[in-house]
């Protein structure tokens, strides 16, 4: 199986993204993590839709409840705030995958609107194509 890599066709604007993410709850995202990460293979995003700042029990609560969802474990390297975030639209793909703008350049090029992100390593065997096959995968959660 040979994964091809994920090309972006377009970015949302601001009014696209506002209008996609109506009834949208959250986007979970998976990737493989970086080879050095062994007991944690898998970086998940979690994409909260709201522009909320939670307190640190309720953001331990919200990741709790994920954790136990997908039946994920060995949780580092956890970054939890509020984050600018994107969306590309590609060909081929049934929704726009959601972008974490890390970078300064991304963020003065990239339309995007700030959400509440969960970024991490950990491992879960529900997440096999991300874990073995390197893939990228993400889906939505609606209202």
């Amino acid at each position: 199986m040979e994964a091809k890599a994920i090309q972006t066709d377009k970015y949302l604007d601001v009014k696209e993204i506002q209008d996609h993410l109506n009834n949208v709850e959250y986007i979970i995202m998976a990737t493989s993590a970086p080879e050095k990460f062994t007991k944690s293979p898998i970086h998940f995003t979690i994409f909260l839709n709201t522009q909320e700042r939670f307190p640190k029990d309720i953001q331990e609560a919200i990741l709790e409840k994920f954790l136990l969802e997908n039946e994920i474990r060995g949780v580092h390297e956890l970054m939890s705030q509020l984050m600018p975030v994107g969306f590309s639209q590609n060909l081929g793909q049934d929704t726009p995958m959601p972008l974490l703008l890390i970078k300064q350049e991304d963020r003065n090029t990239i339309p995007h609107i700030p959400m509440f992100v969960m970024d991490f390593l950990a491992d879960s065997e529900n997440f096999y194509e991300a874990k073995v096959h390197k893939l990228t995968g993400w889906t939505y959660s609606y209202n």
